[in-house]
């Protein structure tokens, strides 16, 4: 084997390495939605973080956003459903119910 193709292989490993070592990092956290109101009024999390939205409430809820970094729309979610977001670009994310429109939640995505 050549000496660039040598180079090139362990650029490449290192360059996977790097990019697992970033995944490895990412969290996940749990929103829950309980009494028509999340969890938590506000949360921060890393690019590259999942946030789960766990319905533990008696009605259906619809959770999204519209913000520009990070637009979502979980549909309807029945009661005892789970939905995953994840977030790869830092910004500031509203996040609502479109059928229960006082659920409100910010998250800071930021490093």
């Amino acid at each position: 084997m050549s000496r660039s193709l040598t180079a090139l292989l362990l650029l490449g490993a290192c360059l996977l390495g790097l990019t697992g070592a970033v995944y490895a990092m990412a969290a996940e956290h749990t929103i829950g939605q309980k009494n028509k109101e999340f969890s938590q009024a506000e949360i921060t999390v890393k690019p590259g973080d999942a946030v789960v939205f766990a319905n533990d409430d008696e009605v259906t809820h619809n959770v999204f956003s519209n913000s520009p970094c990070c637009k979502f729309n979980l549909k309807t979610q029945a009661p005892g459903d789970k939905s995953s977001v994840t977030f790869e670009k830092e910004g500031t994310v509203e996040v609502r119910c479109a059928i229960h429109p006082k659920m409100k939640l910010t998250i800071h995505v930021k490093p």
